[in-house]
């Protein structure tokens, strides 16, 4: 099929570029990008895109996946068609399924079910919208664990999962054992993959789950100390220092931990690094509502932690913007707050959301907000994306900023509801994906 997009907003962090232009695609390809295109065939579609965004396919780095194990949280198809929804054309699931993906049959397992849902959203249960779902499926990636069952204490066989074809090495879970953490970064080194940790001192979050502060007293909510963080992150710095391999930091959430990283990345050490959607929205304040959806870990930072983690994604300090999606059906978070699993959806709803608070208020810009939510994501991986231009495959997303819509079950390709934006109306939807 020929698809010509008339009057697009083309927004490429590869090129630099934020202008309109027309856009013909066919067969899978970009064909041409000018100012006008009029010499086309008679069978080819032509859009109307005034007012749309074209950018590069969105990247998430690390999302959860309820299947296997929870597949009443999410399945593997709900999770892909909620990530095509959401304008993403790569996902990347954590290992801690069950059964946690440590083995490489498991890996092929996952593979071959991804290979088997096709190019095209299928078939939708009963609690799933009801209209199919146009844009074609993800890709799909897949962390190998680091350790058994991923309880830090046993090393996985890392050669044989990045045989398998695991995307990199995470637990999605704080590693205690630094001596475990030395070990894996120099058996790592000769692998050539990507790997990730999350550094959080759980002795100093202790039974915790709100940022300490003077909100957290208010709210009279356990506190979580920042250095329950930022001492994990030093350790981890002074490893990576002394092996040379190089590490990907998950979730920062704190001020303090920008400054560390910033200061790293200074010295040359070779690092990435990637905070959550939802640390770069909201602060302490919103737990005011103890909804349990905004119990998360590591917990919503106080206003300085944010400001902090925006200015880092503007200056390239946090290089990612990650969406760490983490379905629970309505039971499991009908809880008191400091009771309920920590975790939220998002995959959905981090470019609408994102979009209106960080671009329309002019704190970013939308090149800033791309180029955090696709090419450098993807570059963590170890991957490239093309730049919009001809003879480059067309991975790509249609967004429309002023489309509105409300955040509700029949609204959501996701299995699972819990978000803190359940009920309301949001504004900015994604159009379509090619991937």
């Amino acid at each position: 099929m020929t698809e010509l997009l008339q009057k697009v907003r083309v927004i490429d962090p590869v090129s630099e570029i934020d202008e309109l232009f027309d856009v013909l695609i066919a067969d899978g390809y970009i064909q041409e990008v000018a100012s006008d295109i009029s010499d086309i065939s008679s069978e080819t579609q032509i859009k109307n895109c005034q007012g749309l965004v074209l950018g590069p396919g969105l990247v998430d780095l690390y999302s959860h996946s309820g299947e296997p194990g929870f597949e009443e949280r999410e399945t593997l198809l709900s999770f892909l068609q909620a990530a095509a929804a959401g304008g993403f054309t790569r996902v990347s699931i954590l290992p801690d399924t069950s059964p946690v993906i440590d083995n490489p049959a498991l890996v092929a397992q996952l593979q071959k079910r991804r290979g088997g849902q096709g190019g095209q959203g299928g078939n939708f249960s009963p609690l799933s919208p009801p209209s199919p779902l146009s844009s074609p499926l993800p890709l799909l990636h897949i962390w190998g664990a680091i350790t058994l069952d991923v309880a830090g204490k046993q090393m996985t066989e890392l050669a044989d999962l990045a045989s398998a074809g695991v995307v990199g090495f995470t637990d999605g879970k704080p590693l205690e054992n630094l001596a475990l953490v030395r070990g894996v970064l120099d058996y790592l080194q000769p692998l050539g993959k990507p790997v990730a940790f999350w550094p959080s001192d759980r002795q100093l979050a202790a039974n915790g789950v709100m940022r300490e502060g003077t909100d957290a007293l208010r709210f009279g909510l356990p506190p979580i100390p920042a250095s329950a963080e930022t001492t994990a992150i030093a350790a981890l710095l002074e490893l990576v220092a002394a092996i040379g391999t190089p590490v990907h930091i998950m979730r920062v959430s704190t001020a303090r931990s920008v400054e560390l990283i910033a200061s790293a990345k200074a010295a040359g050490l070779p690092i990435t690094a990637s905070a959550t959607w939802m640390h770069l929205l909201l602060d302490t304040k919103a737990v005011k509502s103890y909804n349990t959806s905004l119990h998360l870990d590591p917990p919503l930072g106080n206003p300085r932690d944010v400001a902090a983690l925006r200015a880092g994604v503007r200056a390239g300090v946090i290089d990612a913007i990650a969406i760490d999606h983490a379905p629970y059906s309505y039971e499991e978070k009908v809880q008191a707050f400091a009771e309920a699993p920590a975790g939220a959806i998002g995959l959905e709803l981090a470019l609408p959301l994102l979009w209106q608070y960080l671009v329309e208020t002019g704190e970013f810009t939308a090149l800033e907000l791309w180029r955090a939510l696709s090419t450098s994501p993807a570059e963590c991986l170890g991957q490239k994306v093309s730049a919009i231009a001809p003879d480059q495959p067309a991975e790509l997303t249609l967004f429309d900023p002023q489309q509105t819509w409300k955040v509700e079950r029949k609204s959501l390709y996701t299995l699972s509801q819990n978000t803190p934006w359940l009920g309301q109306q949001l504004k900015g939807h994604v159009v379509q994906t090619w991937c």
